[in-house]
């Protein structure tokens, strides 16, 4: 049970802190694609659901037999995104370079396979 609180309080945290800096980053984008002033509704809008999941992530590292079935979102949260990047960089429209974005992920995505395995016999927690 503390692997699985671990692990999800650190990938929250973890999240906030590379989230929050691209509300005023925005720029840093648009040096190699198209400025997000041209599409701020999807720009600010990932990064706002990005941040609700970290939340999620705290409230399952606050209790992670309570809310094991939360789990699966979460690790889909993560491998959607992998999937995502790994489709668009073989159709050449993402470098290999902005495929380092699915390695944190990836890792995250595995570490929350593995506290979903070890919480199996915990009971709900309540």
């Amino acid at each position: 049970m503390k692997f699985a609180r671990i692990v999800f309080t650190l990938a929250g945290v973890w999240g906030v802190v590379v989230l929050t800096p691209l509300y005023w980053l925005f720029d840093i984008s648009g040096r190699q694609y198209a400025a997000p002033t041209d599409y701020p509704h999807f720009f600010y809008g990932f990064i706002s659901v990005a941040m609700v999941w970290q939340v999620a992530f705290f409230v399952i590292g606050s209790n992670p037999a309570r809310f094991r079935p939360l789990m699966i979102p979460a690790m889909l949260e993560k491998f959607t995104y992998v999937a995502t990047l790994l489709v668009l960089n073989a159709q050449g429209r993402v470098t290999a370079s902005d495929m380092m974005a699915a390695v944190p992920d990836s890792v995250v995505g595995l570490l929350f396979i593995a506290a979903w395995i070890r919480t199996a016999d915990a009971g709900t927690g309540t």
